[in-house]
């Protein structure tokens, strides 16, 4: 009896440590993730601080307006080619800067009728099912009451944002979806990163001078090799003419908005300090001078 007693004080007292060694276990995952969580913020205020020096060196810089005020689609090509890759520090700050056209890829938010037509053909060359367009299509089309969608995405995720595909992680969720939902890995042929651009305003033109080989094929119904020809010759059209397209092609491209000239960049901000790393991006309107669409990642 005495020898099952001690057992059992043995294992009272055995539970116990156990219990407060996960409490203080979890007390010190506590403390490390608000330690983690305050780093953090600390960071992003460190960040948006750097971003609103920039901004104001961008609205201060002769060299931008120089590019732009001429209405000279060399000039700010000429931009584009010497500030591609910047690398500098500012006030402690490692940066490393990426400047390019912010209007080289499509809006998948301007999906409407024709051009859902033009991406099912542009996709069907990669053996993707056209149902994933209209996947697409109920992630920019908004909330509806009748839940009369095309897919059943939200059903699954529920509090997915609806009105436009906010980001490439917006759009990742929407491959697992489509990918799991067919049993099918074909998205993995298109380089999304080069066709698509996530933004809200459903009024931006394509600048027909930076667009992408992905854009290219997508918008005419081409061959690859000839988007990617027009894709290098770009950088001095300046009239469709110069584009050398046949009857067929130039009437598909009337079904997109584009134009020859469009001087807002997409300036995109490797930062780190303090062993502490972040990638933040944000449009800038030259003529403008005028920030949007900012987005970072810790």
């Amino acid at each position: 009896m005495h020898r099952a007693r001690s057992g059992i004080a043995l294992l009272i007292t055995l539970m116990f440590v156990i219990v407060i060694t996960v409490a203080i276990g979890y007390g010190l995952k506590q403390v490390n993730d608000a330690t983690k969580v305050v780093k953090e913020e600390k960071f992003l205020y460190q960040s948006n601080l750097l971003i609103e020096d920039i901004l104001n060196i961008l609205k201060n810089s002769r060299e931008l307006q120089a590019a732009v005020e001429n209405n000279s689609i060399s000039e700010f090509n000429l931009l584009l080619t010497q500030a591609s890759f910047i690398p500098f520090e500012y006030k402690g700050v490692e940066i490393l800067l990426h400047l390019k056209s912010a209007r080289a890829k499509f809006n998948p938010a301007m999906l409407n009728n024709i051009r859902s037509e033009y991406l099912k053909q542009y996709l069907s060359n990669y053996n993707i099912n056209t149902q994933y367009v209209e996947i697409l299509r109920d992630n920019i089309g908004g909330f509806k009451a009748d839940n009369s969608y095309n897919s059943t995405i939200f059903d699954e995720n529920p509090y997915l944002f609806r009105d436009y595909i906010a980001s490439a992680k917006h759009l990742a969720i929407i491959n697992e979806y489509y990918t799991r939902e067919n049993n099918d890995n074909s998205l993995e042929n298109i380089n999304f990163n080069k066709l698509f651009y996530y933004s809200k305003d459903t009024n931006m033109s394509i600048d027909v001078n930076y667009a992408t080989p992905e854009v290219w094929e997508f918008m005419l119904g081409c061959s690859r090799t000839k988007a990617e020809l027009l894709s290098a010759g770009g950088g001095y059209y300046s009239a469709d003419e110069e584009l050398n397209l046949n009857e067929d092609e130039l009437q598909r491209l009337d079904n997109f908005k584009r134009s020859f000239l469009e001087p807002i960049v997409e300036i995109e901000l490797e930062i780190s300090v303090n062993g502490e790393n972040t990638t933040m991006s944000f449009e800038y309107d030259i003529k403008k001078k005028k920030g949007s669409n900012f987005a970072y990642e810790i």
